[in-house]
């Protein structure tokens, strides 16, 4: 399957988009957005990527909300 040069996602890590919405919004904004536990409960970057990297609902409402962001124009 070849991807799509034209995807906003296209070469972004699963942590650079984390990062970016963290440092957008707060971990409080992603847990209210996204009710995760380890978003909710001392969250991190390196364990919300674990749990991301295995729970694909979760990583896709992530990198909706962040292509949400880029459209608004914020990113």
């Amino acid at each position: 399957m070849q991807e799509n040069p034209r995807d906003p996602l296209h070469g972004l890590t699963l942590e650079v988009i984390l990062t970016t919405l963290v440092e957008r919004h707060g971990w409080e904004a992603l847990s209210t957005r996204i009710n995760i536990r380890c978003f909710t409960t001392n969250p991190s970057i390196k364990s919300s990527l674990t749990f991301l990297r295995k729970t694909p609902w979760a990583r896709e409402k992530l990198e909706s909300w962040y292509l949400y962001d880029i459209r608004r124009g914020i990113g």
